[in-house]
């Protein structure tokens, strides 16, 4: 785990939503491996791994490529819909730990924030504003809203541009490799805090900053 380095306030910080803002990944995870059951197939979880932090499109190439040319996504995702809706609806979305704290101190420093997801727009809003923390954003970039989804910079540019800051005075905040990626191509200091797997080799030698929770991340605010 690196260690972080206290310096002048960031001119924005853009947030990832699943796995970073919300603990989304250990329902979704479990919807999928009932989902890809019910249509027919086996679950497997390395498969699974690498739709992580990925859009529509890039798990459809992935799960086309795993499962061949019977796979229908669209019967998948009506499944994994039901399954995820299913199992929360008595055990509601949490928001990760420390991110609540986090929110409410960059927020009393005037610090504008932004999301920048490969979920659609009406999914993050809708799961923002249930977990009652939409108000703390000024923006959303969501999935097809930039010319390149994560893992490519456009989300991170996009919603620093938005905020009116500059990406090497500005903050990500992300939990999948894929999305550290995006935002260092983007030229923002990084926090990984990873979620469901740990960060790869290659992942750890882009040199950003991985810490376990996001209260780390109080004391450089």
């Amino acid at each position: 785990m690196s260690q972080t380095a206290k310096v002048d306030l960031p001119q924005s910080v853009i947030f990832d939503m699943d796995g970073t803002l919300l603990d989304t990944e250990v329902p979704a995870r479990l919807a999928f491996s009932k989902a890809i059951v019910a249509a027919g197939f086996n679950y497997d979880a390395s498969i699974y791994d690498l739709c992580l932090g990925t859009t529509h499109d890039a798990t459809k190439k992935v799960l086309d490529a795993a499962y061949g040319p019977n796979f229908d996504i669209d019967q998948l995702h009506a499944h994994w819909t039901n399954h995820f809706v299913e199992l929360t609806k008595d055990n509601p979305i949490k928001i990760k730990p420390g991110i609540l704290q986090v929110l409410q101190a960059l927020h009393a420093a005037g610090v504008p924030m932004a999301v920048a997801t490969s979920n659609k727009r009406a999914v993050c809003e809708d799961a923002l504003a249930a977990a009652g923390i939409a108000g703390y954003f000024l923006h959303y970039v969501c999935s097809g809203e930039t010319a390149n989804s994560k893992p490519a910079a456009d989300p991170f540019l996009a919603a620093v541009a938005l905020l009116n800051a500059q990406p090497e005075n500005s903050w990500a905040i992300e939990d999948s490799d894929v999305g550290t990626l995006a935002a260092v191509r983007a030229g923002l200091r990084v926090f990984q805090i990873p979620d469901q797997l740990p960060p790869s080799a290659e992942t750890r030698a882009l040199g950003h900053e991985i810490i376990s929770s996001a209260e780390e991340l109080l004391p450089l605010i």
